[in-house]
């Protein structure tokens, strides 16, 4: 029988247990994938923590995977046993590309994902796999790499020749977020509290980084940059350190809230300056073909911090949380 990595009880990362599921059979419309690898997303630490709204147990996390096709469903062509295809994991983001529809929701909760080594999706969210990538790397892609991608062009408008700022060196969006942008022209500067990071990051393609914990980085940012950012990144919702170092004119782009929900914020640094403030999350179907022709045509690669067996994803969240990781961590079946 097949595995999978449960969650039984919500807790920390190392609350869920592999155990014995039958076998997935697919429905119409739906493919069944055997998973090759899986990687992990700051969202499943608030899935198993049973943090993200609607979601209950028991419950097999994970939004990114990358595999081979067991089974296909009656309606569904274009597929065949044995194709190797990864997951994009926006579930019914509706007819608009431009905002989220009313049944959109991310897969690993409420539906079961890919902490296993099967996963049953709709046809409509498996793609073909980028030949030049390994299992392990099309695997990291999807919900970072959707992400950022969306940010920085659909959202963000980051065009050659702009200056992008990446907050938070390390995690899987800003990896991809630096090369993202050095492929598209654009010049890019990170921050991070850590040296190691920054000069990783710099190996990537970024100009060069700031420890955020010293006071005056976005003056040197700015002196830099001739006035600032075009466009800040903003993942984690640092405010303030993002208004202080956009350009007057530019651009704040922002997805996540790992400092917390709310903050405090001068707004007269924003409207001064004539910012623009640009939510996003995940992307659509279009976002994730734009991102795959992308990886067809350009040559960048995604980081992986560690591949780890499936048993020990809990080590691996657990490192996840503490923030030790550079670019993504995946584990395999």
């Amino acid at each position: 029988m097949p595995q999978a990595w449960t969650v039984r009880e919500f807790g920390g990362p190392e609350a869920p247990v592999v155990e014995d599921r039958p076998e997935l059979e697919p429905g119409a419309g739906e493919v069944v994938i055997d998973l090759r690898a899986s990687a992990l997303n700051r969202r499943d630490l608030r899935v198993i923590a049973g943090g993200w709204p609607g979601v209950t147990a028991p419950l097999v996390p994970g939004s990114d995977g990358a595999g081979v096709v067991r089974s296909v469903g009656s309606g569904v062509s274009g597929f065949n046993e044995g194709d190797e295809v990864l997951i994009l994991p926006s579930l019914d983001w509706g007819d608009d590309p431009a905002v989220l529809g009313p049944r959109f929701r991310i897969l690993g909760g409420p539906d079961d994902g890919t902490f296993a080594e099967q996963v049953r999706v709709p046809a409509g969210n498996v793609f073909a796999k980028p030949a030049r990538l390994s299992f392990e790397e099309a695997a990291a892609l999807p919900l970072a790499g959707l992400t950022t991608w969306r940010a920085l062009f659909t959202r963000g408008r980051l065009r050659s020749g702009e200056t992008v700022l990446v907050q938070g060196a390390g995690a899987g969006t800003s990896t991809f977020a630096v090369q993202f942008a050095r492929a598209a022209g654009a010049r890019v500067f990170v921050t991070s509290g850590s040296a190691e990071k920054i000069a990783r990051a710099v190996e990537l393609g970024a100009e060069a980084g700031f420890d955020y914990r010293e006071e005056g980085w976005e003056q040197d940012l700015a002196g830099r940059t001739g006035g600032g950012a075009d466009l800040v990144m903003d993942s984690a919702g640092t405010w303030r350190a993002s208004a202080a170092s956009v350009r007057s004119g530019g651009r704040i782009v922002f997805f996540g809230a790992t400092t917390g929900p709310t903050t405090e914020v001068d707004i007269r640094a924003l409207y001064f300056k004539q910012v623009d403030l640009l939510g996003t999350m995940m992307g659509s179907p279009v976002d994730f073909r734009a991102l795959l022709r992308a990886c067809e045509v350009q040559d960048w690669t995604p980081v992986i911090d560690s591949v780890r067996p499936l048993a020990e994803a809990g080590d691996a969240l657990a490192r996840m949380q503490a923030s030790e990781q550079f670019g993504k961590l995946v584990v395999t079946p």
